[in-house]
């Protein structure tokens, strides 16, 4: 039976139970023929034990097992080349010895010497450190002092942490638009999970950003301010996403939850991070030095223009352009926001805006597609897009590892010109994703969640609220669905 609601203007809609992809996307339709073909229209809820959320643990549960197997090889094997010309290079096993985790180092109050011999201390935000500290003491619980393999018990834990952080994931999007609760299963076997997923911690700030768009899709303001805040001591990118909050904030009359939100981020983040800023200063402030002065890293655009055009940016100049590229972006995105006929939903302009920032950004890690993967999942959840830009990404994947073995063993690898063309058709691919996103904003009656009368559900508050910039008393009837 169909649930009838109203927005703050009166403006009823129709919202059915949940969506089955096998009758809504031509993908998951034609691959469904192997397995019965599309679900029955009149299939009773509750028939079998296989709810949506259960299989959509199984997923999860499967892609974390195979993200361990890819790192697998990695594990028993010394670190000559091996883990590029296997693809299965992690930052985790070397930073236990590196950070000096293998000694009992607690990350920012202790210091470790770096392969330079200069004194060091850990370039992550203090969440991260915390995981780092977390798997070292468990490996020294479960772990003899004199055991050879403690740097692969170390993966092995933090495996388990990840997993733990790719399963939040998973729930928390399914359950921010529960009409639409099988798009996770996108993020859940999303190819670049499993090769991306264990190479370091981000999966924590992908778990914790998730649950922080749960709680705002549910109206928990304070609640979600708390969990963006520790995604944000876990990894700096969710503060970027509130940009674009705010902008939706303005145009649905709800800056008063969004000021809540914001005292919450601010609460979670100070809880944590001050007393280790208060404890130690340097190495609180070590990730931000580390990334104010670094050069153009391998996979951003910035090392594509010195390769191709044999000139090195000074960090200097690389900072100038990416902080005016990333103005561009916002006041771009803002002029979306107030300028379309119907307010953005927001997993769309937060998508659109963080794409829009790795894409110019100086460093672009091969494990930072997870940030955008959940957001994708609720911004557009289409397969046959998907499944295109999760094929540049695995190009770029096993472009980056067999360029780094050119560089480290000359002549076995892959020289830098391909590397180039795989890192350009990724970021064709990310910047394609943003163009559909764009159309579907633009014309909102082709956007695949709208298209069966809601607002927007991850919007929590801004979800029918009012909109001061809206062209029309009501809303264009659906016609279609881009494929």
């Amino acid at each position: 039976m169909d649930n009838r609601t109203a927005n703050a203007e009166g403006r009823s809609s129709i919202v059915p139970d949940v969506v089955a992809p096998s009758h809504e996307d031509p993908v998951v339709r034609e691959a469904s023929a192997g397995f019965g073909g599309p679900v029955g229209r009149h299939v009773e809820p509750g028939a079998s034990w296989w709810t949506p959320i259960r299989v959509l643990i199984a997923f999860a549960m499967l892609s974390s097992v195979l993200m361990y197997m890819q790192k697998l090889p990695c594990r028993n094997q010394p670190w000559n080349g091996f883990q590029y010309s296997h693809a299965c290079y992690n930052d985790i096993y070397p930073l236990y010895f590196s950070e000096g985790l293998d000694k009992g180092k607690v990350p920012y109050l202790d210091t470790h010497t770096d392969s330079n011999g200069n004194t060091a201390n850990v370039e992550y935000p203090v969440l991260i450190g915390g995981a780092m500290w977390l798997g070292m003491k468990v490996v020294d619980a479960v772990t003899p002092s004199t055991a050879t393999d403690r740097g692969q018990r170390f993966l092995d834990v933090t495996w388990f942490m990840l997993a733990i952080a790719a399963l939040i994931a998973v729930l928390a999007t399914a359950l921010t638009n529960r009409r639409r609760i099988w798009d996770a299963a996108m993020l859940a076997l999303a190819p670049s999970l499993i090769l991306a997923g264990l190479v370091n911690w981000d999966l924590i700030a992908v778990a914790f950003t998730s649950l922080a768009m749960l709680a705002w899709a549910r109206k928990r303001v304070f609640v979600s301010g708390l969990l963006f805040g520790l995604a944000i001591a876990t990894k700096f990118y969710p503060l970027l996403l509130l940009a674009p909050l705010f902008m939706l904030c303005i145009r649905g009359r709800q800056l008063r939850p969004f000021f809540r939100m914001l005292v919450g981020a601010a609460v979670s983040w100070a809880v944590v991070d001050v007393p280790v800023w208060i404890a130690s200063p340097s190495g609180f402030g070590t990730f931000y030095a580390f990334n104010k002065s670094r050069t153009p890293d391998w996979g951003s655009i910035w090392y594509a223009f010195q390769q191709m055009f044999n000139h090195s940016f000074s960090i200097h100049e690389v900072n100038i352009y990416e902080e005016a590229l990333t103005v561009m972006i916002l006041l771009g995105v803002a002029a979306l926001t107030f300028g379309v006929a119907r307010r953005p939903r927001v997993p769309q302009l937060m998508f659109l805006t963080l794409a829009l920032f790795l894409v110019v950004n100086k460093v672009y890690s091969p494990q930072y597609v997870l940030w955008l993967l959940p957001l994708f999942v609720l911004a557009r959840p289409r397969w046959r897009a998907f499944l295109v830009w999760q094929f540049a990404e695995i190009l770029y994947f096993l472009g980056i590892w067999f360029y780094l073995l050119e560089v480290s063993r000359p002549g076995k690898g892959l020289e830098w010109q391909p590397y180039v063309i795989s890192l350009w058709i990724r970021d064709i691919a990310v910047l394609a994703m943003c163009v559909l996103v764009i159309i579907d904003i633009v014309r909102p009656d082709r956007d695949v969640v709208r298209i069966d009368g809601s607002d927007d559900p991850a919007g929590g508050v801004l979800d029918g609220a009012p909109d001061i910039f809206e062209r029309s008393s009501r809303y264009e009837e659906p016609v279609g669905v881009s494929a």
